[in-house]
This record gives structure tokens, sequence and C-alpha cells, in this order.
């Protein structure tokens, strides 16, 4: 069934056209991933279908009584009020349904010799029970607990909102948004600020997810776990492919060869239909010319097919000025410390030629710190750094806090290789698409994407053989990522890259480096060598050993099901004991009423008070068989 119908949307910031007659549709339980280069429009189409922005034109229509969540970066928070309270605040309605079926129990309690007051009371608490129970109220406190561990606010439940960071207040907005469960979840980049581990299970939770999912994110990884269908914003237009993001990324280039044949083949017969045009009127003969304007009405009426378009790529690669030495990083009880927390210590890294690690960790465990070290712009309190012979280090910061930002983009690049001439750094810049005007803009009006193509520029042009990237993939949009993966995999030096982004892991790693608990541990492979890994040391029993990723996620997936399917079975057994007892309540009043002779003066409340208790007996007996069936 559709949920969600996007018609002709158009919308405009100025003169500069963003979104162009955009046109989709949702249905229940799907899950679909918006793609598209910066500035495509994502996040614009999104605010439109939450009601946030308007459209210029064109129609958003939703299901009737949907209920829509949308992931705002800031939420707003009651006063003084805690993590654990802010997101137990969802669950207010059932808090008072489960005071109200606790003062009706005390109220039949007490109501034990009157019928009718029994009957009136109980049929509320009837009631209400099963709504508490089709609400999942006996399992709320869990699916809380469940949120406050999956996303890393464990440690902080107890902690006014106030005091949190602007990342963390972003999860407890996000966990809010996914325990009031809406029917359509919008997303726009959920994994920022959450660690690998977060990132996993808001995978996990989403894939088991009821409603439907519209989710923006640069995080191709997740996307291939969570969505099943792809969208992509080019040009101000929209197309849709079915699958996942890898699925969608071959799909695209089937699809633009098939288009693009398709053009030059329209061309072709195009240019020779005007080519026996043209030489039928240079016979200039009576004949001829009726030939020549009976193909021209023919070629008018031809539907002209558009040259497929795509948008501009960056282009690049990184080269070296040398070689290094075999050995090109060694270091020896390295530690470092911020007061009394101790990030790391003890740490012993030899690092060879040619190596390309990835370094993972929680969020705070020291990464970015540790790379710091390493290039010495931070000293660490204690242990030795060496470096190999002939190494020349090229670092990439995530924050490019060593830009200018009073300089144009190409006095940036400029000053830094002041031996080079205007067109040859005006070349190096068009390879990350500074063309134009554009080299000319202050770095301080850059986008945290154009911040990073800068960066890059400078980069490529150092020629280092070892290079030092923290979180590289951070504000490039995907085709960026791509090209930045390629360009990583055809360098000849050694890579020791900080990231979260397990697809760029896959593409580049051979060695995964995880700091925790103040130290390193090495495991041989990507990523997805890394988690297999760990999933099997994780399991004692062996459950998972010699599995694949994707055997590992189904087979998790079966016994989540599972494990919901008894958790369901437990709510249902202490419903069932509830409504047993009330029943037995009402039985045991009817029975005793039953056994007094002044009942039977009125034939016809007699009669009335046996099939009730007649109908109740046959309701006990039929709750303690499903009872039984459970247990």
């Amino acid at each position: 069934m559709i949920i969600l119908a996007v018609q002709d949307i158009q919308k405009s910031f100025g003169t500069h056209e963003v979104l162009k007659g955009v046109s989709f549709t949702l249905q229940e339980q799907e899950r679909m991933g918006l793609v598209g280069v910066n500035g495509s429009g994502k996040s614009t189409l999104m605010k439109i279908i939450a009601g946030i922005e308007t459209a210029d034109s064109g129609t958003v229509s939703i299901q009737k009584g949907l209920r829509m969540g949308y992931l705002a970066q800031q939420g707003e928070f009651r006063e003084g009020e805690t993590v654990r309270e802010t997101l137990e605040s969802v669950f207010e309605p059932l808090v008072q349904m489960e005071a109200e079926m606790r003062d009706l129990e005390q109220k039949m309690a007490e109501q034990g010799d009157d019928p009718e007051a029994l009957r009136r009371l109980g049929g509320r608490y009837d009631a209400l029970m099963h709504e508490f129970e089709r609400r999942n109220g006996y399992g709320w406190r869990s699916q809380v607990s469940g949120v406050l561990k999956g996303l890393d606010l464990r440690d902080h439940a107890d902690m006014p909102v106030n005091r949190l960071s602007g990342g963390e207040r972003t999860r407890l907005c996000l966990g809010r948004m996914l325990l009031s469960e809406p029917d359509l979840l919008l997303l726009d980049e959920p994994t920022n600020h959450l660690d690998l581990k977060s990132i996993a299970w808001l995978e996990e939770y989403l894939q088991g997810y009821r409603g439907a999912v519209l989710v923006i994110s640069h995080d191709r990884y997740f996307m291939d776990h969570v969505c099943g269908r792809m969208a992509e914003l080019l040009m101000g237009g929209l197309e849709t492919y079915t699958g996942n993001y890898t699925q969608y990324l071959e799909k695209r280039t089937e699809v633009y060869e098939i288009r693009m044949k398709a053009w030059e083949l329209q061309q072709k017969e195009i240019a020779r239909q005007e080519a026996v045009i043209a030489m039928y009127r240079r016979f200039n003969r009576e004949k001829s010319i009726r030939l020549a304007e009976s193909r021209e009405k023919r070629l008018e009426k031809i539907e002209r097919l558009e040259r497929p378009q795509e948008e501009g790529t960056v282009h690049f690669r990184f080269e070296t000025r040398r070689r290094t030495g075999d050995d090109v990083l060694q270091t020896d009880r390295l530690k470092k410390s911020y007061g009394d927390r101790v990030l790391f210590s003890d740490l012993d890294i030899h690092v060879k030629a040619g190596d390309r690690i990835a370094l993972i960790g929680d969020n705070g465990t020291g990464k970015s710190t540790l790379l710091k070290c390493l290039t010495g712009e931070e000293k660490p309190d204690a242990g030795v750094i060496r470096w190999g012979t002939g190494v020349d280090i090229g670092y990439y910061d995530q924050h490019q806090a060593g830009l200018h930002e009073n300089k144009t983009v190409l006095d940036e690049v400029w000053d830094r290789f002041p031996r080079m001439e205007q067109y040859e750094v005006r070349g190096a810049l068009g390879m990350f698409l500074f063309t134009g005007d554009d080299v000319f803009a202050p770095v301080s009006t850059l986008s945290g994407g154009e911040k990073g193509r800068v960066a890059l520029t400078e980069l490529m042009l150092r020629k280092d053989n070892v290079l030092l990237l923290d979180e590289p993939t951070n504000h490039l949009d995907m085709d960026s990522r791509e090209v930045l993966e390629n360009a990583l995999a055809d360098f000849p030096g050694t890579i020791i890259a900080v990231s979260h982004d397990r697809y760029f892991i896959n593409r580049f790693a051979e060695k995964v480096c995880v700091l925790e608990n103040g130290a390193l541990k090495e495991y041989l492979g990507n990523y997805d060598s890394y988690f297999e890994k760990v999933s099997r040391a994780e399991e004692p029993d062996g459950e998972y050993a010699g599995m694949t990723r994707t055997a590992i996620d189904k087979e998790k997936k079966k016994s989540r099901e599972e494990q919901q399917r008894i958790k369901a079975e437990k709510e249902r057994m202490a419903a069932l004991e509830a409504r047993i007892a009330v029943a037995e309540r009402e039985a045991a009043v009817l029975e005793n009423a039953l056994a007094d002779p002044e009942t039977w003066k009125d034939a016809g409340s007699a009669a009335e008070k046996t099939r009730k208790y007649n109908a109740l007996k046959d309701e006990i007996e039929q709750l303690y068989e499903e009872y039984a069936e459970l247990g």
C-alpha cells in the first residue's frame, strides 16, 4: 500500500533550480535510500516531505492518519529532564494506563461483594489490559534500556539533557524518535555522531522496523544493509532503482550505458537523414525537393532523446616523490592522557612499507589524538616515535584546521606551492571541481565537502609517501568517495587512516587496528574480515564459525525474531495471568450470589447471573488452555 506520494515537486533558491519535477512513491514497510551529490537537494526534498519547507509547486500526499517522524539535529527538551526521562516520556500514555490498571485492581478488591460494580470495573480493566498489551506495555522499559545501550547513552542516562554535547543530543533525538515508532521515519544522516557499534545497532534496529524508512546517508555500508530501494537526485530530477546501494551503482552504470548508446544511435540516424536531405536539396529538382521536405517532416516528428547527464566528478591520483625504507614507523610504549583520563598506554606499533591500515574504535578512544602524536602536532606523555628513512608524511585533518579562512581557494593552494605556475594550480583545483570563478571564493564561504576537496588538492600536490588520514570521507559526496578510494588503491606508499566509513575501509585496508581500553589490537584483512573474526570470537560455542557476514546477518536476524517471539509470549503470559485473576474474582462473586437463595427469587436476574457465570467459566478455561500452550 502506498503511504507517501510525491508528485512533480519544483523548488528553486533564487535563480538556482534545485528540484525539477521530482516524483516518487513509498510503500508501507519500504526502506528507501536517497542519494545525490552534495547540494543536489536531498535535505531540501526531505524537509518538503516533512512539511518544514514548502515546494514552489507539486504535491506531497500522505496516507490518512500516517504518523511521520523527522530526525531534527536539535530537538526540544523539558527543563531539567534527564536522558532516561526524555526517552521514557515517549511512553507517558502507557505509564498513565498502567497507573489506572493498578487503581482498578484496588477498586475491584474493595468491591468484592458487588457484582455490578465488578462487572463495570472489570470491563474497563479488560479494555485497558488489551490496549496495554497491544502497545507493548510490558516491554517498553526494556525498549528504553535497549536504545540507551545501542546509542551509547547508558553512561549518561541520569545526566540532565542540558549537559550533553551536540552529538549526544542528536543521538538522544534519534533514540526518542525510534521509540515513538512512527509509520514513516525520515532520517537525514542518522549515522553522524555514532560510533561503529552504534551504527551496527541502528542497522539491525531498522532491518526489523515495522514502518517505512526514507534515509539520506553518505554511509554506503549502512545503505547496503538497510535499504531495499534507492533514489538518486541528479540534475534536479529523480530516478529510483530496486536494490541496495551496491546494486544501485551497478544498475545506474547499466542504465547510463544503455541510454548513451540509444542517444548515440539516434544522433547517428539524425545525421544520416540530414545528409540525405542535404543531398536531395543539392539535386535541386522538383521531385528531390519533395523527397527532402518529406524526410524533414519525418525528422521533425522524431522524439529527440536527451543526452544522458552526469554530475561533474573529482578525478585525481596520489603520487610519491621517493620510496621509503622497509621500516616506516615504530613506536615504543607510547602513552597519552588528558588529566586523569588515559587514552592509550604502552602502544608498540610497527608499520612496514606499503601497509594499508584502518584505525577504528569507539568515539573518544584517542584515534585522532594518536595520529596527531605521530605527526608531531601533539606530544605523547611517554614513549618513543621513530620514523624510518625517506619518509614524507602527508596529513589530512578531518576538521581542515590547516586551511586559512581569509584566503581564496586559489591563494590557499598557490601559497603552499609557490613554484607552480597559476595555470598548474588551477589545473589541479579543476580536478577537484574548482573551475572558473570558483577558485576566487574565500575559504571561509566553502562547505565542509568543498574544504575537504581543497585539503585533498594540497595532499595530492605534496606527493608524500606516507598518508595519515583522519576521517577523509567526511563531508565528501559518494562519487568523490569512490574517486578517493580508487586513488588510494593505486597509491604506492603507506596509509594509516582513521575512519568510521566501513565501505571505505573495505576498499583500501589490508589491516584493521582497533583502539580499545587504551590498547591496540590488530586484525589482518578489511572491515568485513575483522567483523567476521570478532563475531566468531564473541560466540563461545562457535555458532558462527566459518560463516560470511551475510550468513551471520541472516542467522542473527533469525535469532532476533526468535527473541522477539519469546518476548511477545512472555508479555502475553503476563497479560493472561492478569486477566485470569480478574475473571476468577468475577466468577467467585457470581458463584456466591448463585449460592444465595435470595438470588433465585428473581428468576430473570438469576438466569442472567447464571449465563455470565457460565461464560466466565468458559473464558477461564480457554485462558488456561492458551496459557498452557505458551508455557
